[in-house]
């Protein structure tokens, strides 16, 4: 039995979008050129590559990263098209939990349009852990749990183990603090760690994972 040419599935973002809206799409043919391709005159500014899976099963691949992303919520920007409104972290993570479970899958991230090698993939990764410390998994939090933002009382639903949903759009804590926050509550840095402003079941997000760690 021949075996199967592997493709891709890609994720690109456009600075002409807003930044929580990704396009993931696949391609047979290296993602560069599908990308060119895809730069026409009804978008104002040509798209970015933010990262590909490559593996023989792209076109299954593809169809399970949508559906994914559909259960978490109706992220689609316009049904039965490749726009979601997700931030492109989020489905970097749903690249990298799929390509655990597939032998011939690999990740590759980009930047500037080119790929990274292995010691700049493994830079990337660790500066990812520093920024993104918190997860709802540390408190014993579920998808689909809810948690309250306490400066304004405003109840969210937990989408991934470090974001959540509010009105139908996904944010990390952090960024979704600094939106949020009222005028007054406001600090003079705009940085917020956002586990300390939300709680769950009446507890500080922070504190559960403090108690939890020692």
């Amino acid at each position: 039995m021949a075996q199967k040419e592997k493709g891709y599935v890609y994720i690109l973002t456009n600075p002409a979008f807003r930044e929580d809206w990704v396009k993931i799409g696949k391609s047979s043919r290296p993602v560069d050129v599908r990308s060119k391709e895809l730069d026409n005159t009804a978008v104002p500014l040509p798209f970015e590559i933010f990262a590909t899976m490559q593996t023989s099963k792209f076109n299954e691949v593809e169809k399970l990263v949508h559906k994914t992303i559909d259960r978490l919520t109706d992220l689609r920007i316009r049904q039965n098209r490749e726009f979601f409104n997700v931030a492109p972290q989020i489905a970097l993570d749903i690249f990298r939990d799929i390509a655990q479970t597939i032998d011939d899958a690999e990740v590759i991230l980009y930047q500037d349009n080119k790929p990274l090698v292995a010691s700049e993939h493994e830079e990337v990764q660790k500066r990812e852990v520093k920024r993104a410390r918190f997860k709802f998994s540390m408190c014993g939090i579920k998808i689909g749990e809810e948690v309250t933002f306490n400066p304004t009382k405003i109840v969210v639903k937990v989408a991934s183990d470090d974001a959540i949903e509010y009105e139908g759009r996904i944010y990390k804590l952090s960024p979704f603090v600094g939106t949020f926050m009222p005028e007054e509550h406001r600090n003079t840095s705009g940085a917020y760690q956002g586990s300390k402003y939300f709680t769950y079941k009446g507890k500080v997000l922070d504190d559960i994972r403090k108690e939890n760690e020692k």
